[in-house]
């Protein structure tokens, strides 16, 4: 069930310092899809799919952030699965990156990586759906939010085909970015989830533009609050 892209990205701020960020997107012809497969931190991005144990994306980014190479971490998680063969995990950190998918995963599944991210899926339409979704991702400019750009790459997937089980109507989506980089606020577009719905890239997309936008009117009218931490200073 599911098709998925995880991203590590350097970039520099404002003032010139650079910084990582990471991201991970997934959708699925189920609900809830957010709740157990994306994972991500300022070290990593993880997700797990398949025949989900969440077990391997919640302590592969903890394993991560204790400072050991997302290869080596992820495939100890595996080692000491006696389910690995129905899992698929993929992910990036600083350095490295790692796929993985079993051989008991249902076709079509399969997983591609590229510079600084990697893409899997199963129970897709074909090939075509993670190949359209990397190319997405590859082609796509630096200068948009990262969480918007993930969320075109599962649109090109989704328009591919995405997840085979048309008889499964109610689907989910979501996306989630962290990055290294102290901000006031953190955008309220950088982990967001769209739980149950007919149109889930329609639905994430659209959530997203409203949380840019209400992340843009706070920045407005509460700039001076957060950098005083004073609420009072909002209403000036």
């Amino acid at each position: 069930m599911t098709f998925s892209i995880c991203v590590h990205e350097t970039y520099e701020d404002d003032d010139g310092e650079e910084h990582d960020r990471f991201g991970v997107a997934v959708t699925t012809r189920l609900p809830g899809v957010g709740t157990l497969c994306p994972f991500v931190s300022e070290n990593g991005a993880v997700a797990t799919q398949s025949l989900v144990n969440v077990d391997l994306g919640r302590r592969g980014i903890q394993y991560v952030d204790d400072g050991l190479a997302v290869e080596d971490a992820l495939e100890a998680l595996l080692n000491a699965d006696e389910g690995a063969s129905n899992r698929q995990l993929h992910g990036v950190d600083r350095d490295g990156k790692f796929t993985f998918s079993g051989e008991d995963c249902k076709d079509w599944y399969g997983h591609t990586s590229g510079d600084r991210y990697t893409v899997a899926g199963n129970l897709l339409t074909g090939e075509s759906v993670i190949e359209a979704t990397a190319a997405a991702y590859a082609d796509s400019r630096d200068d948009t939010p990262l969480a918007e750009r993930l969320i075109d790459a599962l649109a090109a997937g989704h328009a591919e085909g995405g997840d085979k089980r048309e008889e499964l109507r109610v689907q989910s989506a979501a996306v989630r970015v962290a990055t290294t980089e102290e901000r006031e606020l953190e955008p309220f577009y950088d982990d967001l989830r769209v739980d149950a719905t007919l149109e889930p890239i329609a639905d994430l997309r659209e959530t997203f533009d409203l949380a840019r936008e209400g992340y843009e009117t706070a920045l407005e009218k509460y700039e001076d609050a957060y950098e005083e931490d004073d609420i009072d200073a909002g209403e000036e």
